[in-house]
C-alpha cells in the first residue's frame, strides 16, 4: 500500500484554516492555495534521488548533492488543480506541466474525462497529480488511470482536503500511489461535497458560481 500522509505542519494548518473560512475572498484564496501547495511540495519531494557532485566554491571544492534521475511532471486535474501548480513550480521550476480535464455529472456524481495533454516523456517522470479536493475519489482514480495508460509509473497524489471515502476508494484502485493531504475531513454529504471541507474549490479559486 502506498503512503498516506496528513501534513500537520503548523504553517500548512494555519493557512488551511484561512481558506476554509467562507469569507476568504477569491484573491486571498488563490494566493493561499498556492502557498500551501509550495509547503506541501517540500515534503512530497523529500524522497527524490540525489547524486554526488563536486562544486568549485570560492574557497575550494565542496562534495555536494544534486537531484538525480527522474524529472518531475505536475499534472493538475482541471479546473481546480490549476490553483496548486504555480505553488509547486515556485519550488521545482524545471518541472513540466500536463493537464487532465474532468467534469462531474451532477446527477450521478461520476467523473468524465474530456482533455488529456501530457509531456511526451511522462513515463520517465515523477508525477505529482494535484487537485485541492479528494472527495469521492472518482476524478483522482480516472486521472491516474489516464496517466498509467500512457506509461506513468511513479505517481503521487497531492490534495488540500480529503474525505475518508475518497482516500479509501483511491487506495483500493491504485494501492501503489502515495497520497498527501493537508486534512482528512469527516465525511461526504449527499451531494458528494466534503464536510466540513471548504466549499467548491474551483468556484472559490476562479470567482465563479
Amino acid at each position: 500500500m502506498g503512503k498516506f500522509e496528513v501534513m500537520d505542519h503548523p504553517l500548512i494548518q494555519h493557512k488551511l484554516a484561512m481558506i476554509r473560512d467562507k469569507n476568504c475572498g477569491t484573491k486571498d484564496f488563490r494566493q493561499i492555495v498556492n502557498e500551501i501547495a509550495t509547503l506541501m511540495a517540500y515534503d512530497v519531494s523529500r524522497d527524490m534521488p540525489l547524486e554526488d557532485v563536486d562544486v568549485q566554491t570560492p574557497e575550494g571544492v565542496a562534495h555536494a548533492h544534486k537531484i538525480a534521475g527522474k524529472k518531475v511532471a505536475i499534472v493538475p486535474i482541471l479546473r481546480a488543480g490549476i490553483g496548486m501548480v504555480d505553488g509547486i513550480l515556485d519550488l521545482i521550476p524545471a518541472a513540466k506541466v500536463g493537464h487532465i480535464g474532468m467534469y462531474r455529472d451532477e446527477k450521478t456524481l461520476k467523473p468524465h474525462e474530456y482533455f488529456v495533454k501530457l509531456p511526451s516523456d511522462i513515463a520517465q517522470r515523477q508525477v505529482f497529480v494535484v487537485d485541492p479536493m479528494l472527495a469521492t475519489g472518482g476524478s483522482a482514480i480516472m486521472a491516474i488511470d489516464a496517466l498509467k495508460k500512457r506509461g506513468a509509473t511513479n505517481i503521487k497524489f497531492v490534495c488540500l482536503v480529503s474525505a475518508p471515502e475518497g482516500v479509501k476508494a483511491l487506495q483500493k484502485k491504485h494501492p501503489d500511489v502515495d497520497i498527501y493531504t493537508a486534512a482528512l475531513d469527516d465525511h461526504l454529504n449527499e451531494n458528494g461535497y466534503i464536510v466540513p471541507g471548504l466549499g467548491d474549490a474551483g468556484d472559490r479559486l476562479f470567482g465563479t458560481k
